[in-house]
């Protein structure tokens, strides 16, 4: 799956036969809302003519990431997809009869918020006054069962997929990267920490929270360490909302979508200006130059605030899944054509009054 193009390695897609092709991915977190980026891996596991070389993820695209790598080394394109399925169905199990359930208004609308949630509304509120040292002092998370069962971890080490998860320093501030070899249980959870909700996870003697404070995901190892050229981005949080938030808990939601993609944009940013200023015939800024983005998100996703993030009912899963899919063909349907050859992202907007 991740040998490099030739001209020689062709693959069947429904435009005919074309060579194959290798790209990196780019995975945001957002809690529950990964299993958006589930439904796009399942469709991009579909097309044998792309061959996935490394993966950048985040908080849930972190899990999303480390779960394909793992059915991957177990049984290729359909293994990845069917462990991916079998997370997010434990996700939603586990999740059962947890006290954050949708209102029973909500339920007859069809609303997947949290947001009239009585225990929901109550942990908010207490999120922002009592640390979680005081309200779990156990320092529990359900995930740890979830990715032990799921997860071969000693098989990420010989999996051909390399990976990059990200985690932020809580001392230094400074995000680290982990790879394949690196990668556990606690590296994961450590990468979807929110530390409003959840103690701090300890690695070799440094404590961590959420990767999106400092890279949602992280771009420069897959400038740096892969050898694919096209990186497709499955986004996650809006970018742009109309309006300007005036209720405390839309402003709050606008804050969160702004500081997890603030890293991102700054990365994207700094490609843009690189690509626009480097020598293309020299060095690394000839990569810079070269890479080709391209992004898979949907609008349907402004509609989410942040309390459905920690939805996890099977029914808004599987929602999410299928707009994943939905979103992920659209794309293909669109650039099929581009990938390998241009970027269809098109960061000189980022560049505007520089």
């Amino acid at each position: 799956m991740t040998q490099a193009s030739s001209p020689a390695q062709t693959a069947q897609h429904d435009g005919g036969v074309r060579a194959s092709l290798t790209i990196d991915l780019a995975l945001q977190g957002g809690g529950a809302h990964g299993a958006f980026t589930w439904g796009v891996l399942g469709r991009i596991l579909e097309e044998e003519w792309l061959d996935v070389n490394a993966i950048s993820g985040t908080s849930a695209g972190a899990m999303n990431a480390a779960v394909l790598a793992s059915g991957y080394v177990a049984g290729g394109r359909k293994g990845a997809r069917e462990a991916l399925d079998l997370f997010w169905r434990r996700v939603s199990e586990a999740a059962r009869f947890s006290p954050f359930q949708r209102s029973p208004l909500d339920v007859l609308l069809g609303r997947w918020t949290l947001d009239n949630s009585p225990l929901f509304v109550a942990m908010d509120m207490m999120s922002r006054v009592i640390s979680p040292y005081s309200l779990n002092p156990a320092g529990t998370n359900p995930l740890t069962d979830i990715l032990s069962e799921v997860i071969d971890f000693d098989s990420l080490a010989r999996c051909p997929i390399k990976l990059f998860i990200t985690a932020t320093n809580v001392r230094t501030g400074r995000g680290r990267v982990f790879r394949n070899a690196e990668i556990t249980p606690q590296v994961l959870l450590a990468s979807a920490c929110l530390p409003t909700l959840f103690q701090a996870v300890e690695i070799d003697g440094e404590s961590y929270w959420d990767g999106g404070y400092s890279g949602n995901p992280t771009m420069t190892p897959l400038i740096r360490e892969s050898e694919a050229l096209d990186t497709i981005l499955v986004q996650i949080n809006p970018v742009e909302r109309p309006g300007t938030p005036r209720t405390a808990r839309d402003i709050l939601n606008r804050l969160n979508e702004v500081s997890f993609n603030a890293v991102l944009l700054k990365e994207l940013r700094m490609m843009a200006l690189l690509r626009r200023d480097a020598n293309p015939e020299s060095g690394e800024g000839a990569r810079w130059a070269g890479m080709r983005l391209h992004r898979i998100t949907s609008d349907a996703m402004a509609d989410l605030g942040y309390s459905s993030k920690l939805n996890a009912e099977w029914e808004f899963l599987t929602m999410l899944h299928d707009e994943g899919r939905r979103s992920a063909e659209n794309f293909y349907r669109a650039h099929r054509d581009s990938i390998g050859k241009t970027s269809t992202l098109n960061l000189d907007e980022l560049t505007e009054g520089v």
